[in-house]
């Protein structure tokens, strides 16, 4: 039997799951009209869409038209669960979209007639409760083509003079057929649906069964049934957990066929099908095969997501429709947020726009919505799931940044044994364009490997803004160049350069900050006009009056989130209940009052040590911090905008040097700080000598010293108990007695301050004994901390790393992975407990060698001063001994 999956999408109210109803009672798959109202219908399965009389869970039911079985998936049509319809959308072969003839069509209706079109799938139309008075088939396909596409043909007058006219109106291949016969061939009208060019439209009345026979007809006549390659493919759509708790991966195969037992893969995890189930409504078929072009649920998949590609599948793009709304979830006294969040993750799951976050430093669990219907639905699934009764904050939007002036962003990577450094050009993108990432990096500066991890970067993580540490977006971000080191550059090297670099640019561009707006469609009495248009901009949004008859009057527009969110009641209230307001999400633009924001989140991009501005350095054999306002003065790689500006007069400058003269060292450095080494900020040292045209083609020959930040004085600070555990005999001393075990430490570090002259601070934690204070002592010729109550050893060295960076050279023995991410932000230079093992050792060598040294000199020192009788004296004793 041929195969199609067709989705039913429509505006909240406008009768989606009626039809879906009509479709199966008249296909035999259900013996009684279920209804919203009565709490039954077939496809409204969960308590929450009975209780609410909405569909908040994209489901599926079966059933056939003559020879095609149609899998029919209900997606939700409230504004607030567009997230799971857009998810959907995906594995569609057709959709079906339910316009309301009562209300015609709405500003969420046109938002998913532009998701049908980003996803390039064919749709049939049907006007539903054309039953009820007032409803003008006449004027509601006007307003269809004018709203939607004038492709909207009206297929129920198939016998009328004009509807071939109207069709060959739609396509110019479709004009030429009408031409030369006079009339349209099915085949060609199929394909023309098929292409986009035609949408037919059938009028009725789902709830009294009137027009849905027709319209059926209409699905089976004049639909294409796809072609699939036999190799195996996967589209994920969903996750959900069925009632035992197992977890369910909703996919249409889309190539060849699955079967119970297969390994599937996406090329990082591979996992064993357990069970293939073909669900009808709230009951399933379990199956041992399926093949392409069915929608089936798949246990003992433990990884997937949603949007995933599997086989010759590819994994689909982000969806357009995302949260906008942010807010912190409030837990009960006693419940451990830390035990929640697995919890949570679950939904999000099956839920992915939600964004579940845990912010360490608030100590807080985040979620970001669509709306307050689905924060309303969230409260439930958690208590009716985990048995937690949740509450939230006031909330407030989401916000993004983006940037208005194109900018290179530099980040440079260099603690002892690593190194990378990565040049990113940064510029603006169109409105609503998200981020674009490329490369423009020639491989003589940087192998194609690096190439490539760095742009894995770039896409593995949200980049924060500097305004207000909110999510950067319309940008595009391209790779221009770049270092390795053939023996020290590693991986994650390349993920710390890559992170500042964006950074480093943020902080050099202009920045501006976005908010969501809403589309609106607003209905209400013409005489209460001049007070909405009044509303609107007091919420600082734009309208216009698109339909007037006298006695209603219809505005459409747009307008901020944060200001017309509770707008709906106030419309009822001074409508007296005539008006209606419809929303859906236009996008993101300019925060209508950005100043306000900025200064009410107090985002500091200078102390947010997880996505650090600054750049790490290299110096005697020692990382340092380098702020983002000067990392261009310490980059290694020239900037791209000189390379790019410069070229034309490099050559000019080259060729006027051919021959051999005599150069000054001033003219040698106007030319190479206008070329190689321009905006670079390094000096080069010179000795005067006879210059040709080959001294520029190789411009390694140039010597130079990089400019280098001064310190007066240069302090090291040692996490102590760190220390003794990864010593190994200080850790067998610190299993018998820890006091022996630190005072052997001290003195080790006491002998090693005397090589390396510098301030050493050994910090241990006495954060658990209760009442503790702070303690500095010294030791020797060191200090000793010991941390306050509540205080850890991490803590007191990250602060005094970020209060003291720009005053004095800082370094960090540490061997704890999170510490030392930690102090790279802030500002810190780091040694692990091996390199600082390794660095003692050598300070003992040499202070032993400098000892002996010292010893042969005092001996010859007494030899030449002993007369010659005194000598020979002392040779004697000598002999004699050795006799």
């Amino acid at each position: 039997m041929e195969k199609l999956v067709i989705g039913i999408l429509a505006h909240v109210d406008a009768g989606k799951t009626t039809l879906s109803e009509s479709l199966l009672y008249l296909n035999g798959k259900i013996g009684k009209l279920g209804r919203v109202d009565n709490k039954d219908a077939y496809l409204d399965t969960f308590e929450l869409e009975k209780a609410r009389g909405i569909t908040i869970f994209s489901k599926q039911a079966l059933f056939e038209i003559g020879n095609i079985q149609i899998t029919l998936l209900d997606t939700p049509g409230h504004v607030d669960f567009s997230a799971e319809m857009e998810r959907t959308l995906q594995v569609l072969d057709y959709a079906i979209l339910v316009i309301s003839g009562a209300d015609g069509v709405q500003s969420h209706t046109k938002t998913l007639w532009s998701l049908l079109k980003k996803y390039q799938i064919p749709v049939f139309i049907f006007v539903n409760k054309m039953d009820q008075s007032g409803t003008d088939k006449e004027k509601l396909i006007k307003e269809l083509k004018k709203q939607l596409d004038e492709g909207c043909i009206e297929f129920e007058q198939a016998e009328a003079e004009d509807y071939y006219e109207q069709l060959a109106m739609c396509d110019e291949t479709l004009m030429e057929a009408y031409l030369n016969i006079g009339f349209l061939e099915t085949e060609l009208i199929k394909k023309a649906i098929k292409n986009r060019k035609v949408y037919p439209c059938f009028f009725g009345s789902a709830l009294r069964l009137q027009g849905v026979e027709e319209f059926m007809h209409g699905i089976e006549l004049y639909t294409v049934i796809p072609e699939y390659p036999h190799e195996f493919g996967a589209k994920v759509f969903k996750i959900t957990r069925d009632n035992q708790g197992s977890r369910l991966t909703y996919m249409k195969i889309t190539g060849g066929s699955l079967k119970v037992k297969d390994v599937l893969t996406n090329g990082t995890w591979e996992e064993k099908v357990n069970q293939i189930r073909v669900y009808s409504g709230h009951k399933y078929e379990a199956v041992s095969e399926i093949g392409a072009g069915s929608i089936c649920a798949v246990t003992g998949l433990t990884q997937t997501m949603p949007g995933e590609g599997l086989g010759i599948e590819e994994a689909s793009s982000a969806p357009e429709l995302e949260p906008v709304l942010f807010y912190r979830i409030i837990l009960p006294e006693g419940c451990d947020p830390r035990v929640m969040i697995p919890k949570l993750r679950q939904i999000e799951e099956e839920e992915p726009e939600l964004h579940i976050v845990w912010d360490e430093q608030l100590q807080e669990i985040q979620v970001q919505i669509m709306g307050e219907v689905q924060l309303e639905i969230l409260q439930s699934q958690i208590q009716s799931r985990f048995g937690v009764s949740v509450t939230f904050d006031q909330g407030r939007v989401v916000y993004k940044e983006t940037i208005l002036n194109t900018v290179e962003g530099v980040g440079h990577f260099e603690p002892l044994r690593h190194y990378a450094e990565v040049h990113l050009l940064l510029e603006p993108g169109e409105p609503g364009s998200g981020l674009i990432f490329g490369t423009d990096c020639s491989e003589d500066l940087l192998s194609k490997n690096w190439q490539r991890l760095i742009l894995t970067h770039l896409r593995e993580k949200t980049h924060r803004g500097v305004l207000t540490g909110s999510a950067i977006t319309d940008m595009k971000i391209t790779l221009v160049s770049g270092r390795a080191h053939n023996k020290h550059t590693e991986g994650g090297d390349f993920r710390e350069a890559t992170y500042r670099a964006v950074r480093q640019g943020l902080k050099q561009a202009e920045s501006r900050l976005l908010e969501p707006y809403y589309s609106f469609q607003l209905e209400l009495p013409e005489k209460m006009v001049g007070r909405a248009m009044a509303d609107i901009e007091k919420m600082h949004g734009t309208c216009e009056i698109t339909q007037s008859d006298g006695n209603t009057a219809v505005l459409e527009g747009s307008a901020p989130v944060t200001t017309m969110k509770n707008y709906q009641m106030e419309v009822v209230a001074y409508t007296k209940g005539l008006g209606r307001l419809f929303c859906s999400l236009k996008g993101y633009g300019q925060c209508h009052n950005e100043a306000e924001v900025i200064e009410l989140i107090g985002y500091d991009s200078e102390r947010d040590i997880g996505n650090p501005t600054s750049s790490v350095f290299c110096s005697n054999g020692a990382g340092f911090i380098v702020d983002w306002d000067k990392v261009k003065d310490y980059m290694h790689v020239e900037s791209y905008f000189s390379k790019k500006e410069d070229t034309e007069e490099t050559t000019k400058k080259i060729a006027s040097y051919v021959e051999e003269q005599w150069i000054s060292p001033d003219e040698i450095g106007q030319i190479f700080n206008k070329t190689f080494y321009a905006n670079q900020g390094k000096r080069s040292t010179w000795k005067r000598r006879k210059v040709s045209s080959r001294s520029y083609d190789e411009p390694s020959r140039v010597t130079y010293v990089a400019k280098q930040k001064e310190f007066e004085e240069e302090y090291l600070l040692v996490d102590g108990y760190n220390i003794i555990y990864a010593w190994d005999e200080l850790k067998e001393l610190a299993d018998k007695d820890m006091d022996i075990a630190r005072i052997k430490l001290l003195d080790i570090l006491s002998n090693y301050q005397g090589i390396r002259k510098c301030e050493i601070i050994v910090v241990f934690d006495a954060y658990r004994v209760s009442g503790h204070q702070e303690e500095v002592m010294d030791y020797h010729n060191i200090h000793m901390v010991f941390t306050k109550e509540a205080q850890t050893a991490d803590q007191y060295i990250e602060k005094f790393t970020y209060d003291n960076k720009k005053k004095y050279k800082i370094t960090v023995a540490t061997s704890d992975g999170l510490q030392q991410i930690i102090i790279r932000g802030a500002g810190g230079a780091l040694l692990s407990a091996r390199e600082l093992k390794a660095d003692v050792e050598m300070a003992n060598m040499k202070m032993m060698q400098q000892h002996q040294e010292m010893q042969e000199v005092n001996r010859k020192f007494l030899r030449n001063t002993l007369s010659q009788e005194a000598k020979q004296q002392m040779k004697k004793m000598f002999e004699e001994a050795e006799e």
